[in-house]
């Protein structure tokens, strides 16, 4: 439908597949080049639905492409797409101590994992159980994939929900006959313990004039780390060690004589001892995560007109984690203080540890101790043992669809089914008001008169040995947690493209559609820690159903040879809150020959999630700061106090909404060298946010509106009676930043050939509410960088990947950036050997000098952990090795 000639063609071939990955390289365009008079084949570029001979259209696409995946090392899809630039802040990976632990996050433009789009095939990823609200990259089946194809431009007008900050689309294999047999392993350098890595698969394929089959199995696993395997973690410090504070004051001591178990750690704090715990003597911050894959796709061509084609994979997730032994305080449970008398009680003169019968007794002080009176304990439970964490994910997907043309129009239908399972086990966690009750009704030998006769009134405890707990009492107060959570899709499409009249630059092009797609989650936890009565855990459950109807239409209309405009347009009606339009347009220019101008402007959105649509209510006896609520409760104003608050599903939630737009150019001036460069710039309003019972009192005081479906209760003398919190619509994001790409590649003849590829996103302002630019706070670096550059030479491919994360501010105080996090670089080197009995063999080694992270940083640049955990790694080296053999 277009006449192009030779070298335009090469340029957008050049400049299409010479995008290359921002953590690898592409493939050479140099065949593309030697014969760009041939018939190319129509093709879908993620972004739009029309299929066209022009690769590079009026949207930045970025390209990983098979081999690109093969260079970079990584074993995961999770792992590469984590380690691209538009990842510009990080983003969640599989940890321990958290509820997502085997969760695998991307994060485009650092605007939240929500706001990213996942597809697959075209096709929206399903959420992740976990998470209810963003979606698992590790169900994604390495060996499935052909390339990824990144778009770093909002694009709700095509796919609706997310697609905010980009749209990553994982394009699965379609061509390949024969078998291919792939092993891998890894070790990493810098723990002492765990971090092993290993992968593999098997596809194999067949095709002929009517039919493709293509199918294979796929495997990655990375072994647990425990912290004390890292050469610099420091012992932990947590007061949930043996601590008590008298309910008269917040005073903390070390209970007396109760600190010589292992991991224990006494030691003078605020000028009292104190008994406080290592908690990364046993926990484990790196979880372990493998993945097991099985996935076939089929296609068969009926006639001339028509094809069926199925795709089903089943991807089996699984990780374990490990955290210190659970932590608790009675002080968090009615009626479960420690009362004045009870035998455990340091301010009780009678208690165990004042006994002269106790071999190990300490003195009692009045003066230190004080007053007789109940206390509450800050306890680590570490008899019970440590709290295990087992998360299983299995995700099952199938599609089933036709393609063809009737008269004039071609034709897509198709349904599809997802069945999304995560079901979590948690061993070694509290059963809290079992073990708060054997502390408070301890009894190591007092009859009921006062006197002491271990033989006739003991409860089972060694007087001897006061701290060796009998095993009915330990068991008692052990429980095993469940939660089991599913995210189901139905989905059912169907499309049509046809062509719509000539124009001066070629024939007009539409494409138009409906989709309708039924969400089903539910989120169950075992009914001890829904209701609150789990130490070390806790979960709130949540479930619902909903469905969306959408119809869009695209339009591409050829104005001149050199002008092509796009429209598009999408309508999504959600059942559970509403609907929202969201329409685009674009503008490609041929500026030059060689030269290509672009530009767009959208609106998108984000619809509200099922997990915050669904969340059951639950209570909470906040603190809050209330002049007025807290002088009737405490008789002083300035004091805090606590109120009911409830968190809800806010019935009143809708979705946020974006407006966007970009611009840039793509040029290639000579047949080695190309470039890109695209500016963007995208706006939230009416941000889904969390509102805790303290912000929305802020509210009140700063005489803003709370946001719709929560606020703050009152009675006739302005006190708080109740406080609904939870999630609603407030306030703005703004971003904006560039894209670079520049690509060359050079022929050497006999002497090889050498591909370089620098890619770089710059990030030029990052402001919430209007708020001052937040680029370069800690977490937050200005620029992630990739330099790949390729060799081949003969039946050798050598690689070397440098990845640089920008520096950023230790600190920020007041709007004040101070201190300094040194820019991150790693080199990454492989070199392969392309065997002549069909086989690739591949020695490799990410960071290869073994560059860490920058530690001693502030708690607002690393968070609860060394450094920051979602954008650095402290792997060290990674060596690694991998086989291929083709049949």
């Amino acid at each position: 439908m277009y006449t192009n000639n030779k070298l335009s063609k090469a340029v957008r071939l050049a400049i299409a597949f010479g995008a290359a990955s921002a953590t690898a390289f592409t493939a050479s365009v140099t065949a593309a080049e030697e014969d760009v008079t041939a018939k190319v084949e129509r093709i879908e570029v993620t972004g739009s639905r029309i299929k066209r001979t022009d690769l590079e259209g009026a949207l930045p696409v970025t390209v990983i492409d098979r081999e690109a995946i093969e260079l970079s090392g990584e074993i995961s899809v999770a792992d590469l797409i984590r380690n691209t630039t538009f990842n510009s802040a990080g983003s969640f990976r599989p940890q321990s101590g958290s509820s997502a632990q085997g969760v695998s996050q991307v994060n485009m433009r650092g605007l939240g994992a929500s706001r990213t789009l996942v597809l697959v095939d075209g096709r929206r990823l399903t959420m992740s159980p976990s998470t209810g609200s963003s979606q698992d990259l590790n169900s994604i089946p390495m060996a499935a994939v052909e390339r990824i194809e990144i778009l770093s431009d909002g694009a709700s007008a095509v796919y609706g929900s997310d697609a905010i900050g980009g749209v990553i689309n994982v394009i699965t294999r379609r061509d390949f006959n024969g078998v291919e047999l792939t092993l891998g392993a890894g070790r990493v350098s810098v723990p002492s313990d765990g971090g092993d890595r290993e992968n593999g698969s098997v596809v194999f394929g067949s095709s002929n004039d009517t039919t493709r089959v293509i199918g294979g199995v796929s495997w990655n696993k990375r072994e647990i780390i425990f912290e004390n395997a890292f050469p610099w973690v420091q012992p932990g410090s947590s007061i949930y060690g043996n601590n008590w504070r008298p309910a008269s004051a917040a005073v903390f001591s070390a209970v007396p004589g109760g600190c010589t178990e292992a991991n224990f750690i006494p030691g003078p704090i605020g000028g009292r001892e104190r008994c406080q715990f290592n908690f990364n003597a046993t926990n484990a911050n790196e979880a372990s995560i493998g993945n097991e894959s099985l996935f076939v796709k089929v296609d068969h061509q009926i006639n001339d007109d028509w094809s069926v084609y199925a795709n089903a994979s089943v991807a089996k997730t699984s990780s374990f984690g490990r955290y210190a032994p659970a932590p608790d305080s009675n002080i968090f449970y009615s009626g479960l203080a420690t009362p004045a008398d009870g035998y455990n009680n340091p301010t009780n003169p009678n208690a165990w540890m004042y006994d002269a019968n106790n071999p190990n007794r300490v003195a009692y002080d009045p003066a230190f101790v004080g007053a007789n009176e109940e206390v509450f304990f800050y306890h680590r439970f570490a008899a019970m043992g440590n709290r295990d964490n087992t998360i299983d994910n299995e995700n099952v997907d199938f599609l089933v669809g036709a393609s063809g043309r009737i008269a004039e129009i071609d034709v897509d239908f198709g349904a599809r089914r997802v069945r999304n399972q995560t079901i979590g086990l948690g061993d070694g966690y509290l059963a809290a008001s079992t073990a708060w009750g054997n502390v408070n009704n301890f009894n190591p030998g007092y009859c009921a008169d006062g006197s002491f006769n271990p033989a006739a009134c003991r409860f089972g405890y060694d007087i001897q040995n006061p701290g060796s707990n009998p095993s009915d009492v330990l068991q008692a107060g052990v429980v095993t947690t469940a939660r089991k959570s599913n995210f189901d899709i139905n989905e059912y499409y169907a499309s049509a493209a046809f062509d719509l009249f000539e124009m001066a630059g070629g024939v007009a092009q539409a494409s138009v559609g409906v989709e309708r797609r039924e969400e089903v989650y539910a989120d169950k936890y075992d009914s001890q820690s829904a209701a609150g009565l789990v130490g070390g855990s806790s979960g709130s459950s949540a479930g619902g159903d909903r469905s969306v109807n959408a119809a869009y239409f695209e339009a591409l209309l050829p104005a001149t040879d050199d002008l092509e405009i796009s429209l598009a347009g999408r309508f999504d009606n959600y059942s559970d809150y509403g609907s929202d339009f969201s329409p685009k347009i674009g503008l490609r220019y041929e500026a030059a020959e060689g030269l290509l101008l672009r530009a767009s402007y959208g609106l998108g959105f984000r619809a509200p999630t099922l997990d915050i649509l669904t969340q059951a209510t639950s209570f909470s006896a906040d603190s809050v700061a209330d002049a007025v609520t807290c002088e009737i409760l405490t008789g002083s104003p300035t004091q805090p106090c606590q109120i009911n608050a409830f968190y809800i599903a806010n019935p009143d939630l809708s979705s946020e909404s974006s407006t966007q737009y970009a611009f840039g150019a793509a040029y290639q001036p000579t047949n080695w060298l190309n470039l890109t460069v695209d500016y963007y710039n995208i706006e939230i309003d009416d941000r889904i946010r969390s509102f805790t019972s303290q912000n929305l009192i802020d509210f009140e005081t700063e005489g803003k509106t709370p946001p719709a479906g929560l606020g703050v209760t009152r009675d006739a003398q302005g006190v708080i009676t109740r406080i609904d919190a939870g999630f609603g619509n407030e306030g703005t994001l703004e971003t904006s930043g560039i894209d670079l790409n520049v690509r060359t590649n050079f022929d050497f003849g006999n002497a090889g050939r050498l591909i370089n590829n620098i890619y770089l996103s710059h990030i030029i302002d990052y402001s919430v509410d209007g708020g001052r630019n937040e680029i370069k706070d800690p977490g937050r670096p200005q620029q992630r960088i990739n330099l790949n550059n390729q060799y081949v030479f003969g039946d050798f491919d050598f690689a070397w990947n440098i990845n640089i994360i920008g520096s950023q501010y230790n600190t920020n105080t007041g709007g004040v950036q101070a201190g300094h996090i040194a820019t991150w670089t790693t080199h990454d080197l492989q070199v392969t050997y392309n065997a002549p009995w069909n086989a690739k063999i591949s020695i490799g080694a990410q960071n290869a000098f073994e560059k860490l992270p920058q530690f001693g940083t502030s708690a607002a640049a690393r968070g609860s952990r060394d450094y920051n955990f979602n954008l650095y790694n402290a792997f060290g080296r990674v060596s690694y090795v991998r086989y291929t053999q083709s049949f």
